[in-house]
């Protein structure tokens, strides 16, 4: 007999606002969900909000009977509607106390699955007596601040994670549970090695991957899935794409924080349209911390574009890095990006921005062979080269490499694969927990 509703854990997921952090926990929202879960996803106020306007969010939690719209509380993140939230600027944001986070559900809760990149998320936990596992959604654990190794001073500060250099302590990183957004066959090494200092981790990633590998055995809730976007997204994109040659396409996105000056754009640009391949450019509307007017743009730019680029504020980039069209992506190298491209298959020239991706990039061209590390380099001539080298001169090298990495991501996410398992397993353990504490 199923439980009942009343008896099924329930889980608090809090996010960082961002992005990829959203995207991501919206996944394993919904993956939980359909493990029958009660799920409450607390979310900011200018987050929530953006959701709404710009995906079918609401629709989509009423499709699932444990994730309801009144489940899914809302929380200021402390700055003002019209602040940038990107660039340096997004650390900005203020940390939420520990009274905001455990009234905000107004029911009993069984877990708290944290943003790996908070802190104050297990501080709370502690405070109220329940189990926190903490949720990584970009990848740490090359940075050497994961496993822990033997004695370790606890009180040692963690470097690694912008804004919180000065407070985040070994000694707040899990040490009971940890949910990693990757798969063996990428990370294997690393992985057998944290699990000798963490035993109870869990690889269930990519995790869109496996999200879209459990939908497709319910058929009728395929519709009900959407880009988890914050932005506004412009699916003119996809038609321009279906009239493009096979592979013949570079896409370009920085992500949903990266800011450049006008300077750096102009150096992009001027090296995709010297490359002469074609590209999809998506740049948000604070995408340049200087703004330009269209009498400023070279008429060589312009007329390059019109020819071979089609630039947009953001595209639904699952769809679009699976389109036929894309041969390359040039990225900033966030683990959601670099994860989506892997699944898809598609090489990347890596230009990392801050955090985990400067590690990201490294270990594409370097690890992976999955493509080439641009970063610190901001020069057309470089650009040109590099899209030219990544599109015509090593080509079939990337795409056999690519090709690998991309069959063995989506086996991990089938049934019989490790990162099912490792879900089906993760799943297990909450219902265990929810046992105990229900007690």
């Amino acid at each position: 007999m199923e439980p009942l509703e009343s008896k099924a854990p329930h889980v608090l997921i809090f996010p960082l606002p961002a992005q990829g952090h959203v995207n991501s926990m919206l996944n394993l929202a919904q993956l939980l969900s359909l493990a029958g879960f009660n799920i409450t996803f607390l979310n900011t106020d200018h987050n929530h909000n953006c959701l709404v306007v710009h995906t079918n969010i609401l629709h989509r939690f009423a499709c699932f009977p444990m994730m309801m719209p009144k489940s899914s509380p809302t929380i200021p993140d402390g700055l003002p509607v019209d602040h940038p939230r990107a660039g340096d600027h997004f650390m900005e944001l203020e940390m939420l106390c520990s009274g905001q986070l455990n009234s905000a559900t107004g029911q009993s809760v069984t877990c708290i699955r944290a943003d790996g990149i908070l802190s104050f998320p297990i501080d709370v936990g502690n405070e109220i007596g329940i189990p926190v596992i903490l949720f990584r959604t970009i990848n740490m654990i090359e940075a050497g601040e994961l496993p822990i190794r033997e004695n370790e001073d606890m009180d040692c500060l963690i470097r690694s994670v912008p804004g919180m250099e000065n407070f985040l302590r070994i000694r707040d990183l899990p040490t009971h549970a940890l949910i990693l957004n990757t798969f063996e066959d990428l990370e294997g090494p690393v992985l057998s090695y944290i699990r000798t200092k963490c035993p109870k981790t869990y690889t269930i990633g990519p995790l869109h991957a496996i999200l879209k590998s459990k939908l497709e055995s319910k058929m009728t809730l395929l519709q009900y899935r959407s880009p988890n976007s914050l932005f506004e997204v412009d699916k003119s994109c996809m038609v321009w794409l279906d009239a493009q040659p096979l592979k013949s396409v570079i896409y370009v996105s920085f992500g949903s924080i990266t800011v450049m000056t006008k300077e750096e754009l102009m150096e992009f640009w001027y090296g995709l349209v010297n490359s002469k391949k074609h590209f999809l450019w998506a740049i948000r509307p604070d995408f340049v911390t200087q703004k330009y007017g269209a009498g400023q743009i070279p008429y060589e730019l312009v007329e390059g574009t019109k020819d071979r680029g089609y630039m947009v504020g953001w595209v639904p980039q699952e769809e679009v890095l699976a389109h036929k069209a894309i041969g390359g992506f040039l990225t900033h190298s966030g683990w959601n990006s670099t994860l989506e491209s892997i699944v898809a298959g598609v090489p990347m020239i890596c230009w990392p921005y801050f955090a985990d991706q400067q590690v990201n990039s490294r270990f594409v061209s370097e690890v992976w062979k999955l493509g080439m590390d641009m970063k610190d380099v901001c020069d057309r001539v470089i650009v040109e080269k590099m899209v030219n080298h990544l599109m015509e001169e090593r080509t079939e090298i990337f795409m056999k490499s690519t090709a690998e990495k991309a069959r063995l991501a989506k086996e991990s996410v089938t049934k019989g694969g490790l990162s099912y398992y490792n879900l089906d397993h993760l799943i297990k353990d909450i219902w265990l927990i929810s046992m105990t504490t229900n007690k």
